[in-house]
């Protein structure tokens, strides 16, 4: 345990607070606020989540405190390129926004935080915490929105910001006060750091803390038992919103592995079963799998995914190498990040063939540049801090003076 942390402008220990981490029904958003909270809880904070519990439950295990907001189905997101930006808006974001309002309202009023951590695809959180005068961080576990993708398209940026003006409106809270629930004025706290983002520079309020690496809720049901000595071990996770378009590209990373099968590879699955095709007898599959784990023990020689910013920072965080096939959102932008670094290789989700998939694991495994890499950006990734680091901002902002014009209730 960790005692209070001591502010360093004042030589005396941070006052516990009350911190509502809000989080949309993705697991990949989710894990990463594990970490973080379990920190804050380690020096002494009370921290509690607000989200879909039947989703949260599970990643967080059963001492966690949870305000439910309820659960409800949403439109698959499909697409992409705009199309996947608008599906993401309209199948997501804006109807989750609504349906949760009123939860989340509750939630603040039932739980009083003096802080409220919001991830960007929650804006419902930011415009609570704005109602109640509370102090709110924004979370951004991916690359997309701590920069501006669409600076060159103002159309686009034009119609986001009306999504988000018609939710302000929708909540009640007066238009001369409009902010970008996105982002927060004190803190924005990213999973990314300098050797990704390279020279872009942020606002002195963005906290790039890199990966979380903390553990987590172990995952039930894993076959350690199946995985081979002396096998080296490629993973393949694309993430949980690849559904509508990953059954074939598993196919294809299926038969992929399969013929790196002879230089000793065994193949580590992440996805739901209807996703697969057969599989190879030696091939593991499972629909939860303890990726930081497999990580920590040095199971793990190569990842196939999707670019997620989550599953990139911590195969970096290892040394591990990856190949990426970005499918949407921000994870061209990761995809092209990791590339750069030489820890990885980048191709093409929709065309890329079993033959040339194969090659390309084969170069991140037996080619050492690639471990090198990945070596070397991981170290720079975990410099940032972690947990520790925005457990740190995270307390600077909840220790201080209220909200101008926007006084605590």
């Amino acid at each position: 345990m960790h005692t209070p942390e001591t502010r360093p402008d004042q030589g005396i220990p941070a006052p516990a607070s009350r911190v509502l981490i809000v989080v949309p029904p993705l697991a990949g958003h989710i894990l990463p606020t594990v970490g973080i909270g379990r920190e804050l809880a380690a020096r002494g904070h009370r921290v509690a989540w607000s989200g879909s519990e039947p989703v949260l439950r599970p990643l967080l295990g059963p001492d966690a405190e949870v305000l439910a907001t309820g659960s409800r189905l949403f439109r698959a997101q499909g697409g992409s390129g705009l199309a996947a930006v608008r599906s993401l808006w309209e199948g997501f974001i804006v109807p989750y926004a609504r349906f949760t309002a009123k939860a989340l309202d509750r939630a603040v009023q039932e739980f009083r935080p003096d802080l409220l951590l919001v991830d960007q695809h929650t804006p419902a959180g930011a415009l609570v915490a704005h109602r109640h005068g509370r102090r709110w961080a924004s979370f951004a576990p991916g690359a997309m929105e701590i920069g501006r993708p669409f600076r060159a398209l103002p159309q686009v940026e034009a119609w986001m910001r009306q999504r988000l003006v018609e939710l302000w409106q929708r909540a009640g809270l007066p238009p001369e006060e409009f902010t970008d629930p996105r982002f927060s004025p004190e803190l924005v706290l990213a999973l990314t750091g300098p050797a990704l983002t390279g020279r872009t520079v942020f606002p002195d309020h963005y906290a790039l803390v890199g990966p979380i690496l903390s553990e987590r809720q172990p995952s039930a049901g894993f076959p350690w038992e199946r995985l081979e000595p002396g096998r080296r071990r490629v993973l393949v996770t694309m993430g949980t919103l690849a559904a509508d378009v990953s059954a074939d590209f598993h196919a294809r990373a299926v038969a992929a592995l399969a013929r790196c099968a002879e230089a000793g590879v065994q193949a580590v699955i992440a996805a739901p079963p209807d996703l697969l095709p057969p599989l190879p007898r030696d091939a593991v599959a499972a629909e939860r799998v303890p990726v930081l784990e497999l990580l920590r023990r040095g199971l793990l020689d190569a990842v196939v995914c999707h670019g997620g910013m989550n599953t990139v920072g911590e195969a970096l965080g290892h040394g591990i190498p990856l190949v990426t096939a970005p499918i949407r959102h921000d994870q061209p932008i990761v995809a092209a990040q990791l590339a750069a670094t030489g820890a990885g290789l980048r191709v093409p989700f929709a065309r890329v063939t079993p033959e040339r998939l194969a090659a390309a694991v084969r170069d991140v495994l037996e080619q050492p540049g690639y471990r090198a890499a990945a070596a070397r950006t991981g170290a720079a990734l975990r410099s940032c801090g972690g947990a520790a680091a925005a457990a740190d901002r995270l307390e600077q902002v909840a220790a201080g003076a209220p909200v101008p014009g926007n006084p605590l209730v």
